[in-house]
């Protein structure tokens, strides 16, 4: 990691765009937002809006496909027949960056905030389409991009989400 970053979410592109100081910067990636759109309640199931930090960075050193329950790794390696067995299932892989809402009673504290929500952005099985929404809530990548983006990316580092 060098230099300052920035990302940028865009609801409507389905995109996520790092910008900074890096000599191979931007960089955009597909990713999937939530099926119910933009959105700041609690049980909404929305990607929430406005400005926000990461707040932690979860899985450094685990495996590409590691599942994550409960921002904990259960020692499983995903393969497309858990789909199968819990089809109704968000999966959540490989590595995460735990959101925080900086703008207080639009995405912080109260009814509203992203991080009680637990908002991710986070590594998808690899057969999921992105580019279309199809999420409840976090930000879905293509687990090699996560990677790619958890390596650049620090605790603190600004995330602006937009439609």
């Amino acid at each position: 990691m060098t230099g300052r970053l920035d990302i940028e979410i865009d609801i409507t592109g389905q995109t996520l765009t790092v910008h900074g100081s890096g000599t191979a910067l931007p960089r955009i990636y597909p990713v999937s937002t939530a099926l119910n759109g933009p959105g700041q309640e609690k049980d909404s199931f929305c990607t929430p809006l406005g400005r926000h930090v990461i707040r932690a960075r979860i899985g450094a050193g685990q495996p590409v496909n590691t599942v994550f329950r409960g921002r904990r790794p259960t020692g499983e390696i995903y393969r497309p027949e858990m789909r199968e067995a819990e089809p109704g299932r968000d999966w959540i892989l490989t590595r995460i960056l735990w959101l925080s809402g900086l703008e207080t009673g639009f995405n912080r504290l109260g009814n509203v905030d992203t991080m009680q929500r637990f908002i991710y952005i986070h590594g998808c099985p690899d057969d999921i389409v992105l580019g279309c929404p199809g999420s409840r809530g976090c930000v879905r990548m293509r687990n090699t991009d996560i990677v790619e983006l958890f390596d650049l990316a620090a605790v603190g580092t600004p995330v602006v989400i937009h439609a």
